[in-house]
């Protein structure tokens, strides 16, 4: 078999992430080698070099289906320069 990893938003709009044992051995070795200098790596069709393959095949009907991504690595030391916003506390503001 090969790797087979589906990302989709299901009705209620919430991300599931399907995988076999390949495709999740191949998602968490991918995670696993992130570091500042290798920061990122794709999410993309089967056939595209350095990438997790994904597949465009919905499990449910009606399902929203995403071929192409990205995962980006960022360490707190850069998100407190380039975008502190995302290091502050949620707000209380209901909205």
């Amino acid at each position: 078999m090969k790797p087979r990893v589906t990302f989709s938003l299901n009705n209620n709009g919430e991300l599931e992430i399907w995988l076999n044992e390949l495709g999740r051995d191949l998602l968490v070795e991918e995670l696993r080698k992130l570091s500042k200098q290798n920061d990122h790596f794709h999410l993309q069709p089967e056939g595209f070099v350095d990438n997790v393959p994904t597949q465009g095949r919905a499990y449910r009907e009606g399902d929203q289906v995403f071929e192409w991504g990205k995962v980006l690595f960022r360490p707190d030391e850069w998100d407190r320069k380039y975008f502190p916003h995302v290091l502050e506390p949620p707000s209380n503001s209901g909205g």
